[in-house]
């Protein structure tokens, strides 16, 4: 059974446990504590956390190892917490499950908002067919999209790249990930694929595609589609 306020922490370095234990606690979420991936992964199969705060340099292994693992059973968020901050390091961690990542140093508030965001999300994962945003409709079972009450022409390629995106709202989809799911395999080095048929969705469902809203880029890393 998931525990809906207990958040698991699976760090090394103790003043980052007590640090986060201490804003968690004081912000109404119960705290769980593991310094290795080994002891980690035995918390998160016996307690069920809610989310799981992640660092990628643990004493034991690997963090990359642990996410894999996590990701073979676990379904509830997960965020990395880590002092790397090469792009590949973050895009790596996004295609392999994390639902966040944010590198040290971080902001106390920045980490409790996007853990608020992610589970907020997957509480409102529901297996209703209609996904609103604002003006915006997407009947995914119907394939189909209306802006304003009006019809939105799409192509089978473009209402499959929205329908991924919307069924990720608020996630970071890398570039990788897009092509996989939409393109497959085969055309994972197609790094253009996405940028022209996100332009071409923006055209169609934005107010200002200049200025988009709900498709939004993370510079070098993919898009997501933004919580209204």
């Amino acid at each position: 059974m998931i525990n809906p306020d207990t958040i698991l922490i699976i760090d090394d370095e103790v003043q980052i446990r007590r640090m986060l234990e201490i804003t968690l606690l004081a912000n109404g979420y119960k705290v769980s504590e593991a310094s290795s991936g080994k002891e980690g992964l035995a918390l998160a199969a016996s307690i069920q956390p809610a989310l799981i705060i992640l660092d990628l340099g643990l004493p034991d292994t690997d963090g990359f190892n642990i996410l894999q693992k996590l990701r073979e059973w676990y379904l509830k968020p997960i965020i990395i917490l880590s002092v790397r901050s090469f792009e590949n390091d973050i895009v790596k961690a996004l295609d392999n499950g994390a639902n966040d990542y944010l590198t040290k140093p971080f902001r106390t508030g920045e980490l409790l908002a996007r853990i608020r965001l992610a589970i907020r999300q997957n509480q409102n994962v529901s297996d209703s067919p209609v996904f609103t945003s604002g003006t915006l409709s997407v009947d995914l079972s119907k394939h189909l999209v209306h802006k304003n009450n009006e019809v939105v022409k799409l192509t089978p390629t473009e209402f499959s790249l929205l329908s991924l995106l919307v069924k990720n709202q608020g996630r970071v989809l890398t570039h990788q990930f897009i092509l996989k799911e939409i393109w497959g395999m085969a055309y994972i080095e197609q790094t253009q694929y996405p940028r022209v048929f996100v332009a071409q969705l923006r055209k169609k469902i934005e107010d200002d595609p200049a200025k988009p809203k709900l498709l939004v880029t993370e510079s070098g890393i993919g898009y997501r589609f933004a919580e209204q």
